[in-house]
């Protein structure tokens, strides 16, 4: 953790005057958080409430790492963000509410995806890491690099009403494959698009992220380290899990295997496109308007169809896919569509395990289409 950083100059002791009055903040605390660099994988939903707390509580630099750009359905949850800031990258939208929040603290945009390329790169110029990724491949890959950089990792992750917050730091507990030692099937694992999300859900575990940071670098408090906190917002209830270091973790164990990052979309089992098996929405909608033969699966829930309906499709949600095979002729070409396109490969691979020859699974869903096709179907 960084040490005591520069004075304090008398408009920031103004502002900081709550902290400075706590014992264990105090001026040499508040110097410590202004000398402090924090790295927010991800301004989405963790990363909003995390990074305005934290820039609010006068850590001094802040870098912000995310490639995607601000959509209507993010604002439900993503409060860093406003209405205005619909179609801007996150990262800018964020460094500005940052800036008018706090103009003291200095912001880092980052507007890439972390990679197994770029992220060691990215991770070694920063104290402490906030994770607020939502897709297992990404949690691997900070844990990784936090674990070979010697960084501590502060895990947040939210499904629908459910959340949980830890710190994984391997010089003193365990890491996050110490707890997840192998990623669950990518079929089974629907994203917040896809599941949902209670919007003021990643308010709390954000938070919560937040003030763990904040007490790693004041070298205050009891850490999450060695316990996993789980949030239940129907119940509003807390409860806690001790963790263990695995001493056979292959990336923190007393022999690790993994020495460096390694291909986190092929370890977690993400599906790679190949044309084969997908099809884009300006090819499917030059098919349609050939007039072809080409069967249109819609694989989602009907509240999503009632949102959303894609003309002419035929709608059978995915759960009930093996069960009304029959509807479907075997020999005509089918193409499975879903929101953005992970539930219609899955459904596609049903498909042709049944027999079905002629079956491709449509890029990016009915999102794609919206953006790049047809903008009068809704977005959600």
């Amino acid at each position: 953790m960084p040490s005591r950083g520069p004075a304090l100059s008398h408009p920031e002791a103004l502002r900081y005057s709550r902290h400075l009055t706590l014992p264990e903040v105090g001026v040499e605390g508040q110097e410590r958080l202004k000398a402090a660099r924090v790295l927010l994988v991800g301004v989405g939903g963790l990363g909003s409430p995390a990074a305005l707390y934290l820039a609010a509580a006068g850590v001094g630099t802040l870098g912000l790492v995310d490639a995607d750009a601000v959509d209507a359905s993010n604002l439900q949850r993503q409060v860093v963000h406003g209405s205005a800031a619909v179609g801007r990258p996150k990262v800018d939208s964020a460094a500005d509410r940052l800036h008018d929040l706090n103009p003291f603290v200095r912001v880092e945009r980052i507007p890439e995806r972390l990679t197994s390329g770029n992220a060691l790169g990215i991770l070694r110029e920063y104290d402490v890491v906030v994770d607020g990724s939502d897709n297992f491949p990404t949690r691997y890959l900070v844990n990784d690099a936090c674990v070979l950089l010697g960084k501590p990792d502060v895990y947040g992750a939210i499904f629908r009403f459910d959340g949980q917050a830890s710190v994984f730091d391997a010089r003193r507990g365990p890491c996050y494959r110490c707890l997840f030692a192998e990623p669950p099937p990518p079929d089974l694992v629907p994203s917040c698009a896809e599941a949902g999300v209670l919007g003021v859900l990643p308010g709390v575990i954000g938070s919560l992220q937040a003030t763990e940071a904040i007490k790693l670098i004041l070298g205050v408090g009891e850490s999450l380290v060695g316990r996993l906190l789980l949030f239940d917002a129907l119940k509003l209830e807390f409860r806690e899990l001790a963790l263990a270091k695995d001493p056979d973790c292959p990336v923190c164990g007393s022999r690790p295997t993994v020495t460096s990052l390694i291909d986190y979309e092929a370890f977690c089992g993400v599906p790679t496109p190949f044309a084969q098996a997908e099809i884009t929405v300006h090819e499917l909608s030059a098919e349609r308007a050939r007039g072809g033969s080409v069967v249109v699966v819609d694989v989602r829930e009907p509240y999503e169809v009632a949102l959303a309906a894609f003309p002419g499709a035929l709608h059978i949600p995915l759960r009930q896919l093996p069960a009304r095979l029959a509807e479907l002729d075997p020999r005509a070409p089918v193409v499975t569509l879903c929101h953005l396109g992970q539930r219609s490969l899955a459904a596609r691979e049903l498909l042709v395990a049944a027999g079905f020859k002629n079956v491709r699974s449509v890029a990016g869903g009915i999102d794609a289409w919206s953006r790049e096709v047809d903008a009068a179907v809704p977005r959600y």
